[in-house]
């Protein structure tokens, strides 16, 4: 292997510099070690070195560590980090931990992790601008730690891979790159890029059918809907409900004429019965992923008992895709493979047991434990998938969309951001995590606009489908209870904002598919962060309500009481030019083209396929300081591999400005796809939103004569105004809370943030005063289940779940928000009757920053006369949920009172705790992969019982009060304290 002369080591070393060699191109390297790579398209691209003598800039150091490899990679002090895959949170990763160990995380929070994805990669923009990416090729559960500054760590179970990618001069030349070695997104159908309107679920054919004529009705445009689970015969995967899915192939051909497009979903888990043609036939060929024993292993999903397809076996993705082949022919356009992590139901690692066997192919890794391929069962199911679609109709295109994925699944899926919640946080995420998405090599994604979970507000679900409709993956979805989130669910404002976001992103669609082109040939990311445009600006790089969708900037607003027109735009330098089609409004995003562009737009319409029979195309032109503008439109078919041998149309417009006029021309065709006869319209921007419009025929000179400047003056000015008249002629979307349905608008409203020391807490006085999240700062660790409408933190006042106190709305007593370091408190009081109050105050000391103190008490205010003044029968119950982020090497660990020790694993089902056996005034729960632990200290005296409940990824570590009325003078109290100190 390849060396330089610092100190080197060889593969059996504890620690040192890693080895190098150079690969696949210039300015790439592997560092140490070889074995299948799964997220390479050829692992000999890895493994072969190149003829090059280069030394990479960076060189990484390793130890390791019990059986885990420890890599480190030191860059300049300043630089800023990114990617690390799906992740919630901010953009930008610096001072972050992430963990890549695919988990079914519904109604996750900003610090929730791990989620459904995992890309153990890292993209550094250094400070000078330049950047480099670094990939740790490894399969299974992964550290990336990003805490210190400019430091990269990799934690893994040892022995794997890094690749650095550059340092190159641009992070796009850096995913360009990255791309040559786990390739480009598959070329999605056109149809693809339109909005897609879901539902757990459209519970009926003719449900369906009522949906999309009312979006025609409506003239807001769509071009597929979707079917959940329920379109299934009890579950049970390639089958259709008889009932209420009888004729799935007349229910294709109506959509169809209509316009839309049908995608149905598939899971992995396969009932388990006999008579069940799919169990058969996959028990028949020996399909299923085993248990150590040898037997299936079976686990529950949907249906019941399930057993799962091996995909890391070649027979079995040929069996699955001759499933999927056979499919195809009901009237399926696409197919979205869900609960692919995969998702076990009723357990507590919410997935298979990692000792389960994969009896892979010798290419990916050969017979291994659950534990290796577990991060790649998803994506290789949209493997499958894919190519059983492909088999199906070889001149079509498919569409898969994929939950579950690794670093390379955008060869084969698009993807969205799981199950994410209908409030303002999850709006102002869904921009970050769609970046994140794409700087990882997967720019096909998106959010499930207005959230998947709850009860969307208009205003939130309006302000939602402003920005959603400018992302790669444009999809409304929404669960089970909650109410309708179709566009015109919500009132006349919001579905008119919605109508115009819509007829914006279909506009556009030409230069989304353009973009979509250069990503499936070049590598080139769809969209992208603002600070793309400038990445030597630092300012630039924390911004998260504005991207880039090539030269087009989208600044949005996700902030409830302030529009898009009251934000401080923070343009990257150079020309910027506003414009919008006459359709602006203070809840849709604001649009600039950078100077020097030129972009194609599409006429209105409902549909992807209305376009093809337009008869002419519109180009933005938007000239730089020099006069000059290019761009460039790619057409074919729409669907299809023609393109691939030449069936297409790559046209580069030029723009000139000589003396008075500008000439918009095209100055090179790529492609044999012959050009539509049609007209041009060139639409130039002069800055305030103003324009001149000038037409020609497409492919020849088109001439736009240029006003006096004093003319181009009054034009800007009068645009201006008339665009301020527009924003304030505004009919804005009323921000109604109270929403109908069990889950209603409390989600979507901002919780209270206490930020002090080493934590962050945030709590909803409206709902039992829960608090919904505790962050650890200096881990990076969320240790609260973030969901709003149940879990998280929560009293009751009795021995029974729910009980009073579980529900009821605090107020809120005291409020001492601290700054600059400052000690942070809350104090609530909910009434739970009686002349009862749960009273409860959080606070974070600066004196103790370490500790986060919780009083709790149940006190008598009012105690009803003839009562000898107790209440009634009352118990404090101290209920946290507490995230377990690996359970398998999570436990719980105390001494009693009477010095016996306890260890209380996930497996032991519940545990009471009173007596002598009661903790000894502490306990605590214990991450060993983490090598921390999250200790609960309390006042003996106060509890008088313990219990330990262990729930689906999650456990409760309850505080129980003695049982007993309660006076003025006599209330219950439990004062308690958590901290997060490492183990040994």
């Amino acid at each position: 292997m390849a060396g330089h002369e610092e100190k080197t080591v060889t593969s059996d070393a504890k620690a040192g510099n890693m080895i190098f060699e150079p690969i696949l191109e210039d300015g790439v390297f592997r560092f140490d070690c070889s074995y299948p790579s799964l997220s390479f398209i050829n692992t000999k691209d890895r493994d072969t070195p190149i003829i090059s003598h280069p030394v990479p800039s960076y060189i990484p150091t390793f130890e390791c560590v019990l059986g885990k490899q420890i890599v480190k990679l030191e860059l300049p002090n300043g630089t800023s980090f990114y990617g690390t895959g799906e992740v919630s949170g901010p953009l930008e990763r610096t001072g972050k931990r992430v963990f890549t160990w695919n988990t079914d995380s519904y109604g996750y929070g900003p610090e929730t992790m791990p989620l459904y994805q995992s890309h153990p990669w890292v993209l550094a923009i250094l400070p000078n601008g330049e950047a480099l990416g670094v990939l740790a090729d490894t399969t299974q559960r992964c550290e990336i730690d990003l805490r210190k500054e400019s430091i990269i760590q990799f934690i893994a179970s040892a022995s794997y891979p890094v690749i650095t990618f550059g340092p190159f001069a641009s992070p796009t030349a850096v995913l360009k790159s990255l791309s040559h070695a786990i390739g480009t997104v598959f070329m999605p159908p056109k149809w693809a890029l339109g909005y897609q309107q879901c539902r757990w679920s459209y519970d009926s054919d003719k449900r369906v059918r009522e949906i999309a004529k009312t979006f025609r009705k409506k003239g807001i445009p769509c071009d597929v809907i979707w079917m959940d689970i329920d379109y299934m015969d009890a579950f049970r995967c390639f089958t259709f409900d008889q009932e209420r899915f009888p004729d799935p192939q007349s229910l294709a051909k109506d959509l169809h004429d209509m316009g839309f497009k049908a995608t149905w979903m598939l899971d992995p888990g396969i009932k388990c019965e006999e008579g069940y043609f799919v169990y058969d036939s996959g028990s028949k060929s020996d399909v299923w992923v085993q248990r150590e024993d040898g037997r299936p292993f079976i686990g529950e999903v949907w249906p019941g008992p399930c057993v799962f397809p091996d995909f890391t076996q070649s027979k079995v993705r040929s069996w699955w895709a001759s499933l999927v082949k056979d499919f195809i022919p009901n009237g399926i356009d696409g197919i979205w493979n869900d609960m692919n992590e995969p998702a076990v139901l009723k357990v507590a690692t919410k997935t298979m047991p990692e000792s389960n066997i994969h009896r892979g192919d010798d290419e990916l890794g050969g017979c291994q434990e659950h534990s290796y391929y577990h991060n790649v069962f998803g994506m290789l199911m949209a493997r499958s998938t894919f190519e059983g679609m492909k088999l199906a109709n070889e001149n079509k295109r498919p569409f898969v969309l994929t939950r579950a994925g690794f670093i390379g699944s955008q060869k084969y899926a698009a993807t969205w951001t799981g199950d994410n919640i209908s409030n303002w946080e999850h709006l102002r995420m869904s921009i970050s995590m769609v970046l994140q998405l794409g700087l990882s090599g997967q720019p096909f994604a998106g959010p499930d606009i207005g959230g998947f979970v709850g009860n969307a507000t208009p205003k939130l679900f309006g302000r939602w489908m402003g920005v959603g409709a400018m992302f790669p993956f444009c999809r409304g979805h929404s669960e089970k209870d909650s109410s309708d989130h179709e566009p015109w669910s919500f009132g006349y404002e919001c579905e008119e904002v919605c109508r115009r976001a819509l007829k914006r992103r279909y506009r556009l669609i030409p230069h989304l598919y353009t973009l979509f082109y250069y990503a499936h040939i070049m590598g080139t990311p769809v969209m992208t962060p603002t600070f793309f445009a400038d990445p030597t600006n630092p300012s630039l790089r924390t911004i998260e309500n504005s991207f880039l969708l090539g030269p087009l900037l989208v600044y949005a607003s996700t902030i409830p009481d302030q529009g898009t027109d009251e934000l401080q735009h923070e343009l990257p330098k150079g020309i910027w030019l506003r414009f919008d089609f006459d359709d602006s409004h203070p809840d849709l995003p604001t649009l600039y083209l950078q100077g020097g562009s030129i972009i194609p737009l599409g006429p209105p319409h409902q549909h992807v396929g209305e376009a093809k029979f337009s008869d002419y195309l519109t180009v933005v032109v938007a000239l730089d300081e020099n006069g000059q503008a290019k761009g460039v439109l790619f057409e074919d078919d729409g669907d299809g591999y023609e393109f691939t041998k030449g069936g297409y149309l790559l046209t580069h417009y030029v723009a000139e400005s000589r003396n008075s006029v500008v000439i918009v021309r095209v100055s090179e065709i790529e492609g044999s796809w012959k050009r539509p006869k049609r007209r041009l319209q060139v639409l130039l921007l002069l800055g305030g939103g103003a324009m001149i419009e000038a037409w020609g025929m497409d492919g020849g000179f088109v001439i736009i004569w240029m006003p006096s400047e004093l003319n181009i003056s009054e034009l800007v000015s009068t645009s201006e105004k008339q665009y301020r008249s527009r924003l304030e002629s505004s009919k804005h979307i009323l921000d109604v809370e109270a929403v109908s349905g069990p889950k209603g608008a409390e989600l979507s409203r901002i919780p209270i943030e206490l930020k002090c020391g080493d934590w962050i807490v945030k709590i909803v006085p409206w709902i039992g005063g829960r608090i919904i999240s505790m962050g650890h700062l200096p881990s990076g660790t969320q240790w609260l289940q973030s969901r709003i409408e149940i879990d998280g933190y929560e009293e009751y006042s009795g021995t029974e779940n729910p009980s009073a106190g579980c529900y009821e709305e605090y107020k809120i007593v005291e409020r001492d928000f601290g700054h600059a370091g400052e000690n942070e408190s809350l104090i609530l009081e909910g009434d739970i009757g009686g002349g009862l109050v749960l009273e409860r105050k959080i606070s974070i000391r600066k004196d103790d920053p370490k500790i986060l103190h919780i009083d709790s008490s149940i006190i008598a205010q009012k105690v009803g006369a003839g009562s000898g003044g107790f209440s009634r029968l009352v118990c404090l119950r101290v209920h946290p949920t507490f995230i377990v982020l690996h359970p398998m090497e999570t436990f719980v660990s105390f001494t009693s009172i009477d010095g016996s020790k306890h260890e209380i694993q996930p497996e032991s089902g519940d545990r009471f705790y009173e007596g002598n056996l009661l903790p000894n005034g502490e306990w605590m729960l214990v991450d060993k992969c983490l090598g921390i632990a999250l200790v609960n200290r309390f006042n003996i005296n106060e509890v008088y019982k313990c219990f330990v409940h262990w729930g689906t990824g999650t456990v409760n570590l309850e505080l129980w009060s003695e049982d007993r009325p309660v006076s003025r003078q006599s209330p219950l109290i439990i004062y308690h304290q958590y901290e997060v100190r490492g183990t040994s």
